[in-house]
């Protein structure tokens, strides 16, 4: 018999981001039920607060607690997002852009890039980033909202948030405690387990109190005090394939109109972001300290600053990977303490809404059991394994050849799930698709073609089409996109209209 365990409290351990968030979505899921949701804090007690930038899925989770875009922009110091650009990553003076959109038209059951590859296999020099709107937004740092219902694929792109983390969990804490959370200011002193089952018990806390609970959620960061120290959760590493392991971020002046795309730049070790806010920029190198030493990495961070740094870079030691079991017995780990995939490509946040959302799954009625902790950890292990795959071929796919660190990149091999769809794509030009990944096809084509990795087929079916009416075609795809966005209002021109948060 799979035993139904009974929730009736659930403590949420650590806030910040993660906790409050987490706080927040289940105040709604279980708002017409009694169970009493506590947030065990303390005031005295940092986050490591590094990503800012954000992807869609955002947007759609403070939507789904009730809130406005331009609430939360104007409450965040928040810019738009329409991609991150990648600079230096194919080879030196490079850049491309992996925008929140597709590319073209697809027709008669093909994808666009078929179309596109039959074009450039006869002599065409038209890039592929021509056919998207989103893409030509963000190289002219404009913006507007997106048609509600497109008449065009044409017209499909989507946005995100550059945003004050501090500032968002500071929001979800308050929308939280509006809510029927309760918010305990103190330090966990101890996590007390039960003899026979091993289950966490009740958390000891610095002022001598229990705090008992049937269900136990993570969110002390890279600590992991309840999955790791007091669950020996063990942890699965990825670092013969993500090579980073060491981070520092800086907060700088803002110089100039905030760009409207993250920007990553590749170093000789590593890689350096850059995140606009209203009010100031983000900043911070991920390298990999057996290429570098941590002297060089501050050195270089700093160089390639544009405005004053305000501040000492804060600075962290990472293992890339994720915990065997997000959930073991009755603790789920969210966020940092389910373990850790550099920002690259902005899913730290995207992983804490997808671990709420499948709690909240696992969760129709205040039961668990497990079959559900089983599926919880499958789904979870699969989710991180995609977006892990996604993450190494923006290394594997590099073509410099100025520094042993990405030699080392383009030559090692990657992970089997990986390689399968390299070679599909490579072989026929198929974007293999699997169940809970975070990035669709498109996001996986802008990688490829960012990086010049192109497929040595394209659909034969694509000959059937007259060669005039299909340069025609997309000669006015490339039109249409230069005149939808002629006119539009710049990024800051949107922000002082709309969201531009009010000067204390």
């Amino acid at each position: 018999m799979n035993y139904q365990y009974p929730v009736k409290s659930i403590v949420i351990a650590g806030g910040g981001t993660a906790g409050w968030m987490t706080a927040a979505k289940l105040s709604h899921h279980f708002a017409n039920t009694d169970i009493k949701i506590t947030v065990v804090e303390s005031s005295e007690i940092g986050t490591v607060g590094v990503g800012e930038a954000t992807i869609p899925t955002l947007r759609r989770f403070y939507q789904s607690l009730g809130m406005d875009d331009m609430e939360v922009m104007s409450k965040t110091n928040a810019t738009i997002k329409l991609g991150i650009e990648f600079k230096d990553w194919f080879k030196p003076d490079t850049s491309f852009i992996h925008p929140f959109g597709v590319f073209g038209h697809d027709a008669n059951g093909i994808r666009f890039h078929h179309y596109w590859m039959k074009l450039r296999d006869m002599g065409d020099s038209q890039p592929l980033e021509k056919y998207s709107l989103g893409i030509a937004l963000a190289r002219a740092n404009k913006f507007t909202f997106p048609a509600e219902n497109p008449a065009s694929p044409l017209s499909i792109f989507d946005w995100a948030l550059h945003f004050d983390a501090a500032l968002f969990a500071t929001l979800m804490r308050e929308h939280s405690l509006a809510n029927g959370v309760v918010h305990i200011d103190a330090k966990i002193a101890a996590v007390n387990l039960h003899n026979h089952s091993g289950f966490i018990e009740s958390l000891t806390l610095d002022d001598q109190r229990n705090v008992n609970a049937d269900l136990f959620i993570d969110c002390t960061g890279f600590h992991g005090l309840l999955i790791a120290d007091a669950l020996k959760t063990p942890y699965v590493d990825w670092s013969q394939w993500l090579l980073c392991d060491r981070a520092m971020a800086v907060q700088s002046e803002l110089v100039g109109e905030p760009a409207i795309r993250t920007v990553s730049k590749a170093h000789t070790a590593g890689w350096q972001w850059k995140i606009p806010l209203q009010h100031r920029q983000g900043n911070g190198h991920v390298y990999a300290s057996h290429f570098t030493d941590e002297a060089q990495a501050e050195e270089i961070l700093v160089q390639h600053i544009d405005g004053k740094v305000l501040h000492s870079p804060r600075k962290f030691k990472f293992i890339p990977g994720r915990r065997a079991q997000a959930w073991n017995k009755n603790c789920i780990a969210i966020g940092l303490a389910a373990g850790f995939l550099e920002p690259l490509e902005s899913t730290s946040i995207a992983l804490i809404e997808t671990g709420i959302e499948k709690i909240c799954g696992s969760l129709p009625t205040p039961f668990f059991n497990e079959e559900k902790i089983d599926y919880f950890n499958q789904v979870t292990a699969t989710e991180w394994e995609r977006i892990r795959d996604f993450i190494i071929l923006h290394y594997k796919a590099n073509q410099r050849d100025d520094s042993e660190f990405w030699r080392y990149c383009r030559a090692m091999s990657v992970p089997d799930s990986l390689q399968q769809k390299i070679d599909a794509y490579y072989d026929h030009g198929d974007l293999l698709h699997y169940p809970w990944e975070i990035f669709h096809p498109d996001s996986w084509l802008a990688i490829y073609s960012g990086f010049n990795f192109y497929p040595q087929h394209y659909n034969k079916n694509v000959d059937r089409l007259n060669v005039n009416y299909l340069k025609q075609s997309l000669a006015q795809m490339r039109t249409s996109i230069a005149e939808a966005i002629a006119g539009l209002p710049t990024h800051q021109e949107f922000i002082n209209q709309h969201c531009k948060m009010p000067r204390v």
